[in-house]
């Protein structure tokens, strides 16, 4: 579904925790290709490689889960695998290699810190520059999302595609909507983007073809959920 709406004011405002800072080189990840998380679970009613802590804060009525696994507190390199339930078992499905934040990952996230906040965050609006692919989620298609050509020429082309991640926003509205409920401070703008090769400023960025299998895949009625942080907070 897409949904048109107004420009939000400055771009930059709505973009700040997303990719302000880049300036990436290397080449984008290949489209969607999948490489082992390394994760496994004895218990397939858990989420691999997400410990007790995190895995009583996936709500009971999610069926899908996107997990991030970080490679290190420190690395802007991750692994991203989407998992669905059937029944009491968690499935994986799908998985890409992705990067998270510059600087890593973080517990306590706030605006420019350039890491990535690790947690549970429910998925429940997606957007961008491009024309909906035939996303589940609400999408909202605007020229607003499209990223400053001051910036490095192999960011421009990462909203073409984005999934908010709920973190410090208010549900239910587009992605780019700049309210900060729990303020400016603590960030905001935290996506699921298209990559441009290198770590983000706090988002986490796939290649254009994982973007569109997720948008196509992730299904509101089955509330969505991304679990993300480096491997040992996971574990915590």
């Amino acid at each position: 579904m897409t949904i048109a709406v107004a420009a939000f004011g400055t771009l930059l405002a709505a973009l700040s925790a997303c990719g302000a800072e880049g300036r990436g080189h290397a080449d984008p990840e290949p489209g969607g290709q999948a490489r082992q998380s390394g994760t496994a679970s004895r218990d397939p009613r858990s989420i691999p490689g997400v410990g007790a802590g995190l895995q009583r804060r996936i709500p009971a009525d999610s069926q899908q889960v996107v997990a991030v696994y970080g490679d290190g507190k420190d690395s802007a390199d991750s692994t991203v695998v989407l998992y669905a339930k059937r029944g009491e078992a968690w499935q994986r499905v799908r998985s890409w290699s992705a990067h998270n934040g510059k600087k890593g990952w973080t517990t306590d996230h706030h605006s420019g810190d350039r890491r990535s906040p690790v947690g549970v965050y429910t998925l429940t609006d997606a957007g961008g520059v491009l024309k909906d692919p035939g996303a589940e989620l609400p999408y909202t298609q605007d020229a607003s999302f499209t990223a400053p050509r001051w910036w490095a020429k192999s960011h421009w082309h990462d909203f073409d595609y984005v999934i908010a991640i709920d973190y410090n926003r208010v549900k239910g509205t587009p992605p780019n909507d700049p309210t900060r409920p729990q303020g400016e401070e603590k960030g905001g703008s935290i996506w699921l983007h298209m990559d441009h090769g290198s770590g983000t400023s706090g988002c986490v960025s796939m290649s254009k073809s994982a973007m569109e299998y997720l948008l196509r895949t992730l299904d509101p009625d089955r509330h969505p959920v991304v679990v993300m942080g480096d491997r040992a907070d996971l574990m915590s």
